[in-house]
């Protein structure tokens, strides 16, 4: 059910406070996008997620179901973010007490996260890397490197 003259989609049963959303994204049911969140264009959001207002999104990004993206969140274009991954921004989350900032996330152009990989805060995982499904990313991944277990270590080097 796209919105009127709107050049995406957004279905029905999602909950969506944002304007701005690039041309030819995807937005499917059961998907809250908070006030202030950037979506570039060409993008899929598959059901059931959550992005917050300070997240931007670049373009052609695909985001499998069941992702929360929190507060710090950079993603470049062409990323690939599989099913259940979870995105933390705090080191030491304590209820009710936050942070004066979020620590920044940044997965960079190119990059793939396998399904229900876990990834720290502050970390940036590099150009072109893969993360393995289910791995455990506690530290930068170099550009082009693909990671897998828990913690992730370095399985090869270079795209």
């Amino acid at each position: 059910m796209n919105h009127q003259a709107e050049p995406y989609f957004i279905h029905a049963l999602a909950d969506v406070q944002t304007d701005a959303i690039g041309a030819g994204t995807k937005i499917w049911q059961f998907v809250v996008v908070l006030a202030g969140a950037v979506i570039g264009r060409n993008c899929n959001v598959n059901a059931h997620c959550l992005i917050e207002s300070d997240v931007v999104v670049g373009d052609n990004v695909t985001v499998k179901c069941g992702n929360f993206l929190w507060d710090g969140l950079r993603i470049e274009d062409n990323v690939f973010i599989g099913p259940n991954v979870t995105f933390t921004n705090d080191k030491h989350p304590r209820s009710k007490q936050y942070p004066e900032a979020f620590l920044p996330t940044t997965v960079r152009r190119g990059a793939s996260i396998g399904g229900g990989a876990t990834i720290l805060p502050g970390i940036t995982i590099g150009e072109g890397a893969m993360v393995g499904a289910g791995s455990v990313v506690t530290r930068d991944v170099p550009a082009g490197a693909t990671v897998v277990g828990s913690p992730a270590r370095i399985l090869k080097t270079g795209g």
